[in-house]
């Protein structure tokens, strides 16, 4: 019970925290390079392709901001992601979020999501996922906010399943 204190404390920081200007820039920066570095290699190893716009943007805005997007955050990132000053070694927590992040798409795949196995068992597939958990551990641990966090990863998700293919992973 003794562990629960702190782990709910460090997820209600989290949540209550939004990022200053500066902090919002640092986001920003960190979202750049995440999605630069994700463009590169979905489009190299087609995992991306453009897509017509997938039909249901609406409900798609609303469900992937529920799962995955805070769904997955607030576990990963917000749990297990330390803010500024939390931890003397934040890298290895970081190192451990984006690791059972990334393997986290694998159990999905293998156990509540058969038919997305095709893309999610993909190594590049799962480079994405590590980059993408990479990004959003960044953004959490430098400003003390797991809403950057959310945002990319929902941005990133309903891209993916609008435009660039990523509707087939869950059909």
């Amino acid at each position: 019970m003794s562990w629960s204190v702190p782990i709910f404390r460090r997820l209600l920081a989290s949540l209550r925290t939004l990022p200053s200007p500066r902090g919002w820039l640092l986001c920003l920066a960190v979202s750049a390079v995440t999605l630069a570095t994700m463009a590169v290699i979905g489009f190299a190893t087609g995992l991306y392709h453009l897509t017509p716009t997938q039909p249901g943007l609406a409900l798609r805005l609303l469900t992937v901001l529920f799962v995955p997007a805070l769904g997955e955050e607030i576990p990963f990132r917000g749990i297990m992601t330390p803010g500024p000053g939390e931890s003397r070694r934040p890298w290895l927590a970081i190192a451990v979020s984006t690791t059972l992040y990334t393997l986290w798409h694998v159990i999905e795949a293998l156990t509540f999501l058969p038919a997305a196995a095709p893309v999610f068992l993909r190594p590049d597939f799962l480079l994405c996922c590590a980059v993408l958990g990479l990004g959003c551990a960044i953004t959490r641990w430098k400003t003390g906010s797991l809403w950057p966090a959310v945002l990319l990863h929902w941005a990133l998700v309903v891209v993916w399943q609008t435009w660039l293919g990523g509707v087939s992973a869950l059909a």
